[in-house]
């Protein structure tokens, strides 16, 4: 029985920087880097992904390698049967980037102008460019920036505009490095909306690195973990949370200020404040019989549950030696 391959196939990958640093008058040392360390990993058509780890971890490394732009050092890679490193130009036409720190838009034009550059240079077909662009601009709220030169946008107002310059063409798949690094409330809302938009109408591909958790809880249900170039998790979000044994918090609202609630069975009390107190249990536990027990013993005006902190869950997962979370994790 054949198998599918992977749209996006990653073997043993490894990048390996060479740093070189005078050591005396005549003499110069040098020292290997490790950005990436023999990772693999496969991302079926459709899927997106959350790609997260500290800085330095090899996060970039890796999204510059899928585009072409870095050469592995070792490892086998291909975006749609491709090879990144050897036919980037064939790819870039199959493909969307968007770094968080960095714009391909034209600093000085309009911001029209750049997607009007763009639909040549990618030679988009007039229909397809107008629909595109006009589907962008509505669920981006573009409509009052096309206008306006990129050095004068927001950081928020200059994002939007990237994501929807890495859209015109129809990417089949979409990297993103911190793309609501910097962005207000309301920014990072309309850019996940979209994306989740993206993802489900088009089956858009979506590789997503960020240091904004909450990015990956309303956007993946596929969570990858790199630390020090190495895959250290690659599961649910469920499971992620499991490995770092982390916990929901139940809050309960009483109708007066009354001891520490102590007797709930799986159950463990954390605080009060006043009326209202907090109680945790393990995030892989139902919360229906904690909630049954604790409305049949006290008197209670209301109840709500706090899903576990990610960010908490991947600093305990880097506690330690490397070598001491890569065993916690298998």
């Amino acid at each position: 029985m054949q198998t599918s391959v992977p749209f996006i196939e990653v073997d043993s990958l490894e990048k390996i920087f060479t740093i070189r640093r005078k050591a005396g008058l005549l003499k110069r040392s040098k020292r290997e880097v490790r950005a990436v360390d023999g990772i693999s990993f496969g991302v079926e058509r459709g899927e997106m992904v959350g790609y997260i780890g500290p800085n330095g971890a090899g996060k970039s490394t890796t999204i510059k390698m899928l585009t072409g732009i870095l050469t592995p050092s070792g490892g086998r890679l291909r975006v749609a049967g491709i090879d990144p490193a050897r036919e980037r130009t064939r790819l870039a036409q199959r493909i969307g980037v968007v770094f968080g720190q960095r714009t391909t838009l034209w600093w000085d034009l309009p911001l029209k102008d750049s997607y009007g550059l763009m639909h040549r240079m990618y030679r988009i077909p007039d229909a397809r460019y107008r629909e595109n662009l006009d589907r962008c601009v509505e669920l981006l709220d573009l409509g009052e920036l096309l206008d306006v030169p990129v050095r004068q946008l927001s950081l928020g107002q200059r994002m939007r505009g990237d994501i929807a310059a890495a859209l015109l063409h129809d990417p089949e798949v979409l990297y993103l490095d911190e793309p609501t690094i910097g962005l207000d409330v309301v920014s990072k809302a309309r850019v996940r909306e979209f994306l989740r938009e993206l993802n489900t109408t088009r089956s858009t591909t979506v590789l997503l690195t960020t240091h904004d958790l909450t990015d990956i809880e309303q956007l993946c249900s596929r969570v990858m973990v790199i630390d020090h170039g190495r895959l250290m998790y690659d599961g649910k979000l469920t499971g992620l949370h499991a490995v770092g044994e982390s916990e929901r918090l139940l809050v309960v609202d009483l109708e007066r200020e009354l001891p520490p609630i102590e007797d709930v069975p799986g159950a463990r009390f954390v605080r009060s404040e006043g009326p209202r107190q907090y109680l945790a249990f393990p995030a892989s536990s139902s919360a229906a019989p904690l909630v049954a027990a604790v409305a049949a013993a006290y008197p209670l005006v209301d109840l709500s549950v706090r899903e576990p902190d990610i960010e908490a869950v991947i600093a305990k997962m880097y506690g330690g030696t490397r070598e001491e979370r890569r065993e916690s994790l298998m």
